[in-house]
């Protein structure tokens, strides 16, 4: 009985094409990723734009925040009553801010974000703080920045 010897043999033009195969592989891989790498740098981009933004109207708000600080203390040196107090805060509050009753309101904003604060104004003679924290709210419509 005779084996048969079952023989496949590539030519030389078959390492070729698979070689072109691998190649062509890599390279769609390869674009790919750098599209991939491109979306990601953009994506990054409007993120750091929308924190900084962020920041940019704390540091305003913070800064009102110091200018009424230092209205509350003017205020506080002259007044001898809590009525008296208020009215004198009234009459110095800095523009932009509205009073009610004893908190202080105003807004920070662009064209994305609002940064809403609020704070209250602590009885006069208190040692310590003369005001604290209300509403400190940062609200964004961010579709247009992303789109």
């Amino acid at each position: 009985m005779r084996k048969h010897k079952s023989a496949v043999s590539f030519g030389p033009g078959a390492a070729s094409l698979i070689l072109i195969v691998v190649i062509l592989s890599m390279s769609v891989l390869g674009m790919l990723a750098l599209m991939n790498a491109r979306n990601d740098s953009r994506l990054s981009s409007r993120s750091i734009a929308v924190v900084e933004a962020g920041y940019a109207l704390n540091e305003k708000a913070e800064r009102d925040l110091a200018t009424l600080d230092g209205v509350l203390s003017t205020c506080q040196a002259v007044s001898s009553d809590d009525e008296t107090y208020l009215a004198a805060i009234r009459g110095l509050l800095p523009a932009g801010m509205l009073m009610d009753g004893r908190v202080i309101r105003w807004e920070e904003s662009d064209e994305l974000r609002t940064l809403s604060c609020a704070v209250e104004v602590l009885p006069l003679g208190e040692e310590g703080e003369r005001m604290t924290w209300r509403e400190h709210r940062l609200t964004a419509r961010t579709e247009e920045i992303w789109n």
